[in-house]
């Protein structure tokens, strides 16, 4: 596991930017996890940057899932913050997701744990010790490693 630290929103949009062209590829499942306000979108926009996605990147709160187009596919951006069960993510069709071509960003993945791929990225944001310092730890599959 890494762990990083950053000082500003603009580094953790940098961040994730760099993970996105050093790691991700089609196929790829990068699972969210944080308290509110701790980067995970941030994070997400930088992956978007990285990966050239031409349109605005937000959090899909309300309508669960956004969809970007990039040069090498798409991305599918999932959001289970309002998402009350496992049933409610699988109405969604969420599993469809992760069968196609495409890059699967999730934030609050820990509702959705016990559907996800066990090849995947794990991400932890928390707040460092100063203000506006996150702490991002990135664990890579072992599948990803050979």
């Amino acid at each position: 596991m890494e762990r990083f630290f950053t000082k500003t929103e603009h580094e953790t949009v940098r961040l994730g930017s760099d993970f996105a062209i050093e790691r991700l590829k089609s196929g790829s499942v990068v699972a969210l996890y944080g308290e509110l306000a701790t980067g995970k979108t941030s994070f997400i926009r930088g992956i978007c940057e990285g990966l050239g996605v031409r349109e605005h990147v937000a959090s899909p709160s309300f309508t669960i899932v956004n969809e970007y187009d990039f040069p090498g596919g798409k991305v599918f951006h999932f959001d289970f913050y309002r998402v009350n069960s496992v049933a409610e993510i699988l109405d969604l069709g969420f599993e469809e997701y992760l069968g196609r071509d495409g890059i699967c960003l999730i934030e609050w993945a820990d509702r959705a744990k016990v559907l996800l791929p066990d090849c995947r990225f794990e991400v932890r944001f928390s707040h460092g010790g100063k203000e506006n310092e996150r702490e991002v730890s990135i664990e890579q599959p072992a599948e990803v490693l050979s």
